[in-house]
């Protein structure tokens, strides 16, 4: 298993709007996501820490104009805060190893899935393709993910 945490290094790489969103809870613009529409097979890993987050067979079109998922790849990586900024309350995402902000999870995702919506910032994760995830140290996750 791989080490998975937050450096001054990895914090270094971040692009401005990266940094934004992570490392100040920020939310990217709807539809602006470069991760909206991507419907390759793979994995979804923390921009900060690399820890997987989502796979591409629980990714789905919620309409929302951000990446949305049924559920984590690895529970164990996806912490659950209450947030009441903005006047609502909600319940924020964020990565274990990296405390990236993500976005948030909602309780209106498709029902016969368990019935959430991850609905997270594309500058918040980076996408690892099926093809790939061998040679990037993610082949444990390899069956989480559809062939195509």
């Amino acid at each position: 298993m791989e080490n998975y945490q937050k450096s001054a290094a990895a914090i270094s790489q971040l692009s401005p709007e990266q940094y934004r969103i992570t490392q100040q809870n920020g939310t990217e613009a709807p539809g602006s996501g470069e991760y909206l529409y991507n419907k390759e097979p793979g994995i979804y890993v923390d921009v900060v820490s690399g820890e997987p987050l989502f796979a591409s067979s629980h990714k789905f079109d919620s309409g929302s104009g951000w990446p949305s998922f049924t559920r984590p790849i690895e529970p164990a990586h996806v912490h659950e805060l209450k947030d009441s900024s903005h006047g609502m309350i909600r319940t924020e995402v964020r990565s274990i190893h990296g405390d990236s902000h993500l976005g948030h999870v909602f309780p209106d995702g498709p029902q016969d899935q368990g019935g959430l919506r991850y609905c997270i910032n594309s500058a918040a994760i980076r996408f690892v393709h099926r093809d790939d995830m061998e040679a990037e140290g993610y082949a444990d996750y390899l069956d989480q993910v559809e062939a195509r």
